[in-house]
């Protein structure tokens, strides 16, 4: 096992914990937010699971996630953009905790931490299938064009799961005011896709073809 590539795994994922920790319980107002627990449990645990297994299996599609930084000015305005987005929904959730503005019933977390879970699955599949992918909007050195499994579906099947992670979070966290605040992530993410289209039919041989046999982006017949 890699130590360094270990460690650097290990400092994101506390990094991770105490950030988020810090945004929803301080707000809260108190560690009983148990809404808050569970978000963590069910992002962190299958995280540090997926790490393991991709430091077993493929060091190196680990360490380009971990060493992941844009180069193009677009997506770092996307990368800000989600920052506070996430920032924002966040606060909002342990706010609505603490002085109980909409008390969303507990059926409806449990319900969004099955659509996490399934965004997670899903978000998994895709590293399985794509070697190339990459957090950063790039052309690999001897990429191919993938069009086998969800990739024979939508074009960004990446995107796809992480549209039903950011959307479940608010309300696995109670908050339908955050749910509101999470529904920028679909002109973020529009905006991303265009921008990572262009690149792609710029540089990746075949993948105007591939965008001609596969029409929709991120949800089947609709988007």
């Amino acid at each position: 096992m890699n130590g360094k590539l270990f460690a650097q795994a290990i400092i994101k994922v506390i990094s991770g914990v105490l950030l988020m920790g810090i945004l929803l319980f301080i707000p809260a107002g108190s560690f009983s937010y148990w809404n808050g627990w569970l978000l963590m449990a069910v992002l962190f645990v299958p995280m540090i699971v997926a790490g393991f297994v991709m430091m077993k299996k493929s060091p190196e599609l680990l360490q380009k996630r971990l060493n992941a930084k844009e180069e193009q000015s677009e997506q770092k305005t996307v990368i800000v953009l989600s920052g506070l987005m996430f920032f924002a929904a966040f606060v909002v959730a342990g706010l609505n905790f603490r002085f109980g503005w909409i008390v969303l019933p507990n059926w409806i977390a449990y319900a969004a931490t099955a659509v996490f879970l399934l965004g997670y699955l899903i978000y998994a599949e895709v590293l399985r299938e794509n070697a190339y992918l990459s957090r950063i909007v790039e052309v690999q050195e001897n990429q191919k064009v993938i069009d086998t499994g969800l990739y024979g579906i939508v074009r960004h099947p990446m995107y796809s799961s992480t549209l039903l992670l950011f959307l479940s979070m608010p309300l696995v966290l109670g908050s339908v005011i955050s749910f509101v605040i999470m529904l920028v992530y679909i002109p973020i993410i529009a905006k991303r896709i265009r921008n990572e289209e262009q690149v792609l039919e710029q540089g990746l041989a075949g993948y105007s073809d591939y965008r001609k046999r596969v029409k929709h982006k991120l949800i089947p017949w609709i988007w």
